[in-house]
């Protein structure tokens, strides 16, 4: 049973104390993906197209025996390891993903089985802004006295959703988007801090684009079926959208706390392609410089995304380093937040 915790005094601070990220070993090529795509369809494809439509050379595949689980708990164990914690000292754990092992019962409890804790254990789902909406979720929880340490993981897994063998060009353009993916999993650890933190969170909604795109099956909609099971999209559609709409989300963070792009000492942004990525640096200003690029190498991680970005960058961040997150969605959902190493 879980208990509710009343805070032992007020505080309006919560921080990420310890961040870690985990990767699957198997890479898998642009081109490799391209052949196999070829060799199953028996389409011609231009040389190299994959690649220089979508500027990403190799992304990471979960192995067979591997699942969204198995990447978030890897995650996790490294991420306690580094807040020098042991699973039983975090009550709450959230499982924040756009994959899942399995429709019932939440994967949380699939992570914490494998981890030993005893925490209040729960999934928050938004498709590529899970992890995002994961962190401001625990946030909350622990402003509010309901959990003093969290724990929030997310593990990827979209090349499973990955037609391999389209039938024909018009299954190739509609799942097109599904050969950015790439798998990864990612976790923090969420406690009370003295100053930094979390100091700003903003989201925007523009839910009449949710059929633009996503993997359809395992609902109530269509509960079986494999044509279900893959990811369907219109990727330039869904570009539209955040074209449209992203930006705003951006000059009400900057206009209500006050900071200018020179004042984050990295921009994390949810990376799609490399084309994509270029469009927001053009649209929005972001600094190049600000930038951590994880798609070429790594593809579209989904949730992951920014949790292993932080990763990357993490260790040689100083106290009062301000770090700002950029999620963007399938839904559609845009999502802002400012963070302040402690």
């Amino acid at each position: 049973m879980h208990i509710d915790h009343a805070a032992p005094e007020p505080f309006r601070r919560v921080g990420m104390t310890a961040v870690a990220s985990s990767l699957p070993e198997r890479e898998v090529t642009s081109r490799q993906l391209q052949a196999q795509l070829v060799a199953a369809s028996g389409l011609s494809l231009p040389a190299r197209m994959l690649e220089r439509v979508t500027g990403i050379v190799s992304r990471r595949a979960a192995a067979e025996e591997e699942y969204a689980s198995t990447l978030a708990v890897r995650a996790a164990r490294t991420a306690l390891s580094r807040a020098g914690l042991a699973p039983y000292d975090v009550d709450l754990l959230v499982f924040a993903s756009a994959s899942r092992d399995v429709v019932e019962p939440a994967t949380a409890h699939i992570v914490q089985a494998e981890l030993g804790s005893r925490a209040h254990a729960l999934d928050v789902t938004n498709a590529c802004n899970s992890f995002i909406n994961g962190i401001d979720t625990a946030r909350a929880m622990i402003l509010a006295g309901r959990a003093r340490r969290a724990l929030v993981v997310t593990g990827e897994t979209p090349s499973r959703a990955v037609r391999h063998n389209p039938a024909g060009p018009d299954q190739l353009r509609d799942g097109f988007a599904g050969y950015t993916f790439g798998d990864a999993g990612a976790a923090v650890v969420l406690e009370a801090v003295e100053r930094g933190g979390i100091v700003d969170v903003d989201t925007e909604t523009h839910s009449e684009h949710w059929s633009v795109g996503g993997i359809f099956g395992g609902g109530s909609r269509h509960p079986r079926g494999d044509e279900h099971t893959y990811f369907h999209g219109d990727g330039s559609e869904l570009r539209e959208v955040f074209e449209k709409v992203g930006t705003s989300v951006l000059d009400r963070m900057r206009q209500r706390t006050g900071l200018a792009w020179d004042d984050f000492r990295h921009i994390l942004v949810h990376q799609v392609t490399v084309p994509y990525l270029e469009r927001f640096v053009e649209l929005t200003g972001v600094p190049r410089d600000r930038l951590v690029v994880t798609v070429p190498e790594l593809g579209n991680m989904a949730s992951a995304t920014l949790g292993v970005q932080l990763d990357r960058v993490h260790e040689g961040l100083r106290p009062g380093d301000r770090v700002l997150f950029v999620g963007l969605g399938g839904g559609v959902s845009i999502m802002t937040m400012v963070w302040e190493k402690a």
